[in-house]
């Protein structure tokens, strides 16, 4: 069995989450993301897409401004 190559990244989430001041103790808080997606979105799996849309109306931005895909022709 090969390696699992992450296809969808968030890096992006934690600089723009940074940008608008708003910590991960906030989101499960505040803005009752639960914690488990959060620790799901750390560890770059998969997600809900409700979260996702979530995420862009707390954090005011687009999908582009917390997620990535890395190209991976290996996958398929």
């Amino acid at each position: 069995m090969g390696i699992k190559t992450t296809m969808i990244v968030y890096e992006k989430l934690w600089q723009t989450m940074k940008m608008r001041n708003i910590s991960q103790y906030a989101l499960y808080t505040r803005h009752n993301v639960s914690r488990s997606q959060i620790q799901r979105l750390r560890k770059n799996q998969n997600v809900q897409i409700s979260t996702i849309d979530k995420l862009c109306n707390i954090l005011q931005c687009g999908v582009g401004d917390i997620l990535e895909h890395v190209h991976d022709d290996s996958v398929f």
